[in-house]
């Protein structure tokens, strides 16, 4: 696979733990959209606008023993789709998401990091190129303006936005407009936004929702950050949110919807949730 224009290169981190009936779907849906065949008309003005020829880029799963199969699937994945491009880095038993995106992050070779879960709740097409319904939606609106040198339209696309802001993380968020969740309950639903109220009063981190796990970071940027972590835990998404913001990193949102799994069980309960708190204290306490 050609590097692009400028050599950048994703690497995509999803940590898992039985994710068995969930994986190779989400390893399908980047592949689909990352390697999507543009008619060559769109692909010149896409080009144009962003400097991008082909997307390289690299998966890296990060399962934590998972007793039900995930990594059986996902060798069979790297058949398929090549080593190369699937990059297994299974560890003994549970250890925590934060340590996860670590592990992860000490074998990616890519300059940009995305991390993202594997339950099918982001959807792809928003953190990498549904290219050809990027470039319609810019010739539609009238919005690619060649001629007049005017920006194209970047808000909705990590990788676009990034480029466009030179912002050092992109997150997406459910609490702005264009954003949302689909398929949570109302006790659920009033339970994020009761948690990111908290942070936001209590810690004022500059963005909008920091429990989200969809993000694209500059992995030099990303590298700074995770090192001052502490948390392992789900807190450990929050923490690196308000540290970048401390040291005065770029963040850009972009909206999302999260939708709820189909597959499998949610790994949040009681336990995460006291965890969340005593994160959120010692935030308030350290930075």
């Amino acid at each position: 696979m050609k590097q692009r224009k400028e050599g950048n290169k994703y690497s995509i981190i999803i940590p898992t733990y039985n994710e068995r009936l969930n994986i190779a779907l989400i390893v399908y849906l980047v592949f689909k959209h990352l390697k999507y065949s543009l008619p060559p008309s769109l692909y010149s003005i896409f080009l144009f606008c962003t400097g991008f020829r082909d997307v390289d880029f690299e998966i890296i799963v990060v399962d934590d023993g998972s007793p039900d199969g995930t990594q059986e699937v996902v060798k069979q994945l790297q058949q398929v789709y090549g080593e190369d491009c699937i990059l297994l880095r299974a560890r003994p038993k549970k250890l925590g998401l934060g340590t996860a995106y670590s592990h992860g992050l000490n074998h990616a070779s890519g300059n940009f990091v995305v991390i993202m879960d594997a339950d099918l709740s982001h959807h792809v097409s928003v953190l990498l190129y549904d290219l050809e319904n990027i470039i319609r939606s810019m010739t539609s609106r009238s919005t690619y303006q060649a001629s007049s040198g005017k920006n194209c339209p970047t808000d909705a696309y990590f990788p676009l936005k990034q480029i466009e802001t030179g912002a050092s993380i992109v997150t997406g968020t459910r609490y702005v407009q264009g954003g949302g969740v689909h398929g949570w309950n109302l006790m659920r639903k009033l339970t994020s936004r009761e948690a990111n109220v908290l942070a936001q009063t209590l810690v004022w981190p500059g963005v909008s929702d920091l429990t989200g796990s969809f993000r694209l970071y500059k992995r030099a940027d990303l590298e700074d950050v995770i090192s001052t972590c502490v948390s392992k835990g789900y807190v450990f998404q929050m923490e690196m949110i308000v540290r970048a913001s401390r040291k005065g990193y770029h963040i850009e949102e972009v909206p999302i919807t999260f939708v709820d799994r189909v597959y499998g069980s949610s790994k949040l309960g009681g336990s995460e949730i006291v965890e969340y708190l005593k994160g959120l204290a010692y935030l308030l306490v350290t930075t």
